[in-house]
């Protein structure tokens, strides 16, 4: 039975993004269930997959898992054969922190540029705080690249959780236009190169629903 993935709009969900792009770039086979947000029912429908409300929600059998980063610690204990995190000790503690640092902060950047996959790329000037989430991003990225990443063009060279958990920033930066250092940059399009990624844009360009504000 394959694996059931519960999201949110995929032109909205930043948290959607990060287990799907997962599970999508390690070709582990799952079944989708979207959940249009800001409607009437949003929150009862979604309350039928995942006890918080909140997407995403991962189904296997009858094991629920909620979360975006639980979700993607499952995946990893259940695919062991896959790279979900570097193999290295040292790599994947450091893989690890960045991750949980993404889930739990940053949150002046995600209030100034809200998720949104279809928008056009145009200009938004930061406030301080903001700038300064953007500061702390840019010099982990580069320490990462630096220490571990030279196997290839991502984080840990390879693509994994960790760059699964910044892929939502990746389109912030992005659609923003928020000014970024040429290695930034070059990161950035790798992720945007990815099969997985672009199949993610195309299924938000799609959608039918919008959220006018």
């Amino acid at each position: 039975m394959p694996l059931k993935l519960i999201v949110a709009n995929k032109a909205y969900s930043s948290w959607s993004q990060r287990a799907w792009i997962l599970l999508a770039h390690f070709k582990i086979p799952f079944e989708e269930t979207v959940i249009p947000l800001d409607l009437p029912e949003t929150h009862a429908k979604i309350l039928k997959h995942s006890p918080n409300g909140k997407v995403p929600a991962l189904i296997d059998g009858p094991i629920t898992v909620w979360e975006s980063l639980s979700v993607i610690e499952y995946v990893a204990e259940t695919h062991p054969e896959k790279a979900i995190w570097p193999r290295g000790k040292a790599a994947r503690a450091h893989a690890r922190s960045l991750a949980a640092e993404m889930h739990a902060g940053f949150q002046a950047l995600r209030q100034a540029c809200p998720a949104n996959y279809r928008r056009p790329v145009r200009k938004l000037a930061l406030n301080e705080a903001a700038e300064a989430d953007v500061a702390r991003i840019e010099a982990a990225w580069a320490h990462a690249r630096k220490t571990f990443g030279k196997g290839g063009p991502f984080l840990f060279g390879r693509f994994s959780a960790a760059d699964a958990m910044y892929a939502p920033v990746v389109n912030r930066l992005h659609t923003y236009d928020v000014p970024v250092s040429r290695r930034t940059r070059e990161y950035m399009s790798a992720v945007m190169a990815l099969p997985a990624w672009k199949a993610w844009i195309a299924d938000a360009e799609a959608e039918e629903w919008r959220i006018e504000k």
